[in-house]
């Protein structure tokens, strides 16, 4: 082995880029910074990773894995509306959290740096398996894509200070959660 490898690790590596992503966003995770950070040369990374879009990947996949993780708890949650409502708040407190990594999961990515299917789909699984209970199989995907479509939503603007209104924005989400999952309830019901 050599004495390159022997000093980092795939773990190491992108455990170093996830936080020159935090530090400065996308822009900042090069080849270089990360080599830097691990204390390795530059090329050293190659052993580990084909290049940057795959170094990308592995760290987007990281946190993907990391996004189910913690919505994950909801699940054991016996009604479907109020854990729906705590994995919206998991979600939420994820991204302010680690806003670099989340912002990173939605950015549009070159596709071999994006996060791969399996991240993908085990990150969405909890989400999943909760609107199903909420609404039934058949319109399950649809829910899924509406509250993440109004979390994410909701999350950047706040992310990007764009509440300047006043108000309680804490509130505003919970208003807001709480009328998706009771329209959702409602046409689960019906469907």
């Amino acid at each position: 082995m050599s004495p390159a490898r022997a000093r980092t690790s795939a773990d190491a590596i992108v455990g170093a880029g996830r936080a020159l992503l935090e530090r400065g966003g996308l822009e900042a995770v090069t080849m270089q910074a990360v080599a830097d950070a691990v204390g390795v040369r530059a090329p050293s990374l190659y052993k580990r990773f084909a290049g940057r879009p795959a170094l990308i990947r592995a760290i987007a996949d990281d946190v993907a894995a990391e996004l189910g993780a913690v919505i994950a708890p909801s699940l054991a949650i016996e009604d479907p509306a109020e854990a729906v409502r705590v994995l919206a708040d998991r979600y939420r407190a994820f991204a302010h959290r680690s806003p670099g990594a989340y912002q990173l999961l939605f950015t549009n990515l070159l596709p071999e740096a994006n996060p791969s299917a399996e991240a993908n789909a085990a990150a969405a699984a909890g989400l999943l398996l909760l609107t199903e209970r909420l609404v039934g199989r058949s319109r399950a995907l649809e829910a899924a894509r509406l509250l993440t479509a109004f979390a994410h939503g909701f999350v950047s603007m706040e992310l990007a200070g764009a509440f300047r209104l006043g108000g309680d924005v804490d509130e505003a989400y919970r208003f807001a959660i709480d009328s998706i999952v009771e329209g959702l309830g409602v046409t689960g019901r019906r469907g």
